[in-house]
């Protein structure tokens, strides 16, 4: 009986201890495979890690290049401005001096205009002599005794006794300076850039020959040089006498477009923009007015003022 029972429990001590090794075999087996996916994802998140670090020094190194690039091409425009900055400046000069030729050319145009038709005059007044001369007076140039003298025919004083200049000019205006050779001179000393000798020829200009077409253009030139030196409200005055005095001389839109820049320059530039639609709206369709209308659109202003808002009906009553 207790042999039984010494069976029976040594049978069950035995079924207790093999019991629980099953269980740690399969938690040992449950852990493996944990471990190996753990590992597993380690492994991916391993790679992941370098594949972006991979894009990212890539995406660096692309930024990099990009702002080379720019930096480049912001050295390149800082250039190309400075250029173009500096070509303007000596076109600007150039246009100047061409300008000026420009107008020392049609001075001298106006000039040579000037002195055939004033040659066509003394031809035609000459012609009207030689018609109105009777034609029995001898060799010598004295009718002939008891041969009246034909009405109407001219009279020629012997040379030397101070008979008068044939021009008609009066005996005074023979002491002034010849008008060309003075007015050219002016332009030379204009062009080179001697302003004192240039301003004081063509004043003498405008004092001796103070009608003729030449003395407007003489106070056109005295506004340039005054405009050149930086005195613009010198200029202006200058400017003012060539549209008042001269209003049909040639350089008047010339004249109107320096006043409007000059009034600009010493801060008036409402009237400086009312000049420049002034010389718009009288001379449209010279260089002056165009150079007129770039200068507004530079400025943002519009070229025809806007018209006034017309009253309501409520603000009548």
């Amino acid at each position: 009986m207790r042999t039984n029972i010494l069976r029976v429990t040594l049978l069950l001590s035995l079924t207790l201890a093999l019991l629980p090794l099953p269980r740690a075999h399969a938690a040992s087996k449950e852990m493996v495979e944990l471990q190996t996916q753990v590992q597993q994802l380690q492994d991916m998140l391993t790679q992941l890690k370098q594949s972006n670090d991979e894009r990212l020094g890539v995406l660096i190194n692309l930024v990099q290049q990009n702002t080379d690039n720019v930096n480049k091409m912001t050295a390149t425009i800082s250039q190309l401005q400075q250029a173009l900055a500096a070509q303007n400046e000596a076109g600007g000069g150039k246009l100047d001096q061409v300008a000026g030729q420009i107008q020392s050319l049609n001075d001298s145009l106006d000039e040579i205009k000037t002195r055939i038709g004033r040659l066509d005059a003394t031809m035609q007044s000459i012609q009207s002599q030689l018609q109105n001369t009777p034609s029995n007076i001898p060799a010598g140039g004295a009718p002939q005794p008891g041969q009246p003298q034909a009405s109407g025919s001219a009279s020629f004083p012997p040379a030397g006794n101070g008979g008068g200049d044939p021009s008609g000019q009066p005996a005074m205006q023979a002491q002034a300076p010849p008008l060309q050779q003075s007015y050219q001179s002016a332009l030379r000393d204009y062009n080179s850039g001697k302003y004192a000798v240039a301003a004081s020829e063509f004043g003498d200009v405008i004092h001796y020959y103070p009608q003729d077409d030449l003395a407007g253009n003489a106070q056109f030139y005295l506004g340039e040089i005054a405009y050149r030196q930086g005195k613009y409200a010198e200029a202006v005055k200058g400017y003012d006498a060539v549209l008042e005095q001269f209003p049909g001389n040639n350089k008047a839109p010339a004249a109107q477009l320096r006043k409007g820049e000059s009034l600009i320059a010493i801060n008036q530039k409402e009237a400086g923009i009312r000049e420049l639609r002034s010389l718009i709206q009288r001379y449209p369709m010279t260089p002056e007015a165009q150079e007129g209308r770039s200068k507004l659109n530079g400025m943002g202003v519009r070229i025809n003022p806007a018209a006034p808002a017309k009253p309501s009906a409520y603000s009548q009553q």
